[in-house]
């Protein structure tokens, strides 16, 4: 079994009560805060408490959201924009040490609560508007995660968690992987 690095760690942890993208094609964003949080309860099969897709009739894919600090930092670096902070990509949970592709397809467990990663959260043209021109372009392939909440916990930001990771490509009869 292969455990993140011990730099891995929850950063920020966010949530908003409302969409700013989704409903607003062909008109401006919406304007809805994105609060950054402590702790966020994770309710299974449901969501996060006070987040706009808590409940929403056609999540069952997307509970909660996951996104690399190093993917943010990347695009700081190649766009030359370090005036904005990780929140303007309204994912869930900013992450650092963990590679989130490789979850996809695969059940994890952060602090006790467990997760199923469901697919990329791709980026789209709105990117562009958040973040800046070319943001949708080098997002491609690393959007972040997309993943369905298991089991009910409290989520909390620290320096660094014991994760219970996927098994890494090279193990692909593994659905699930266990401390050792």
């Amino acid at each position: 079994m292969n455990l993140p690095n011990s730099k891995t760690s929850i950063l920020n942890l966010y949530i908003s009560d409302g969409h700013n993208f989704i409903g607003h094609h062909g008109r401006p964003p919406g304007n809805h805060q994105t609060i950054e949080k402590e702790e966020i309860q994770c309710l299974a099969g449901r969501g996060l408490l006070g987040d706009r897709f808590l409940d929403h009739p056609r999540n069952d894919k997307s509970h909660i959201t996951f996104f690399e600090y190093e993917v943010y930092e990347e695009l700081c670096q190649k766009l030359q924009r370090w005036d904005l902070p990780p929140s303007v990509f309204r994912r869930n949970v900013l992450i650092r040490g963990v590679s989130l592709n490789h979850w996809i397809g695969k059940e994890f467990e952060i602090q006790g609560i467990r997760f199923e990663g469901v697919e990329e959260c791709k980026p789209c043209y709105w990117m562009d508007k958040a973040f800046g021109k070319g943001t949708e372009d080098q997002m491609k392939g690393k959007g972040g995660l997309r993943a369905r909440i298991l089991t009910d916990g409290l989520l909390r930001r620290t320096p660094h968690n014991l994760m219970k990771s996927p098994p890494l490509p090279s193990d692909p009869d593994s659905k699930t992987s266990s401390p050792t």
